[in-house]
């Protein structure tokens, strides 16, 4: 038995178990204490403020989720502190603040967010962090270089690698192509050690994910919001990261 089987043993609510129309913003503490409720595994993202503080927040600016502006690793901890999630009373919450929540009781499967100019500072305050937690996580990154970072930094926790094709265009057109291909390939594998990969669902079934998986590697994918690409996760994949719908009570509406 792996000692990661807490990896794909339940759904994995993509950015908490969050609902709009619930009050439950992406990413934040009543996301995550609903998926708790229901059991799910959370995917969360991290960055860094600009005064070193780990916060629990996908877009690089804040103007989708919040009612500040600008980019999010401008701002000093307690100015996000002063601004308020759109639709909701929650604030960003910090690292610390989610893991004192989660507490072990659900596995958290916490995405790195890299700047892709080699600045390693997040995984360097990351890593003492989770080192500290007692409770079933795992890092990973689209970025290679930010876990091969964490393996030197923290290497009893688990690591997996992030990707998709890598298509050229606003997310990945300032790589260049040979570095979207490796990247698309998982060619740093051997540099990382990954545990487990997690591939965008829209891609599969892809060469290199699968050939990891048929080596004992798990497989993860995202984001899965209908029954079609649950479908195809359920052929090629160990567990889905999910949002939108309620696994548990089946397929979502097509």
């Amino acid at each position: 038995m792996s000692d990661i089987d807490w990896l794909t043993a339940r759904p994995i609510a993509h950015r908490g178990y969050h609902d709009r129309s619930a009050r439950r913003i992406e990413n934040t503490l009543p996301a995550a204490e609903a998926a708790i409720a229901h059991n799910f595994a959370i995917e969360c993202d991290l960055q860094l403020t600009v005064d070193g503080s780990v916060v629990v927040f996908h877009d690089g600016t804040l103007e989708r989720l919040t009612e500040g502006s600008g980019p999010l690793p401008s701002r000093t901890l307690a100015e996000l502190r002063a601004l308020k999630v759109r639709d909701s009373d929650a604030r960003v919450p910090t690292l610390d603040e989610l893991l004192d929540l989660v507490d072990g009781r659900v596995p958290l499967v916490i995405e790195l967010k890299s700047k892709w100019n080699g600045d390693r500072r997040l995984e360097q305050a990351v890593a003492p962090i989770l080192m500290a937690y007692s409770g079933p996580a795992c890092v990973m990154s689209f970025d290679p270089a930010s876990m091969a970072t964490m393996r030197g930094l923290a290497p009893n926790i688990p690591r997996g690698l992030v990707a998709d094709h890598f298509a050229d265009g606003k997310d990945w057109g300032h790589l260049s192509p040979g570095r979207r291909l490796a990247l698309r390939h998982l060619m740093a594998a051997p540099l990382v050690w990954p545990r487990f990969v997690s591939f965008g669902i829209r891609d599969l079934p892809a060469d290199a994910p699968l050939l990891l998986r048929h080596f004992g590697l798990p497989l993860i994918t995202w984001t899965i919001r209908t029954p079609e690409d649950w479908r195809k996760a359920r052929q090629y994949t160990d567990q889905i990261t999910f949002e939108g719908f309620d696994p548990d009570a089946g397929l979502p509406a097509a």
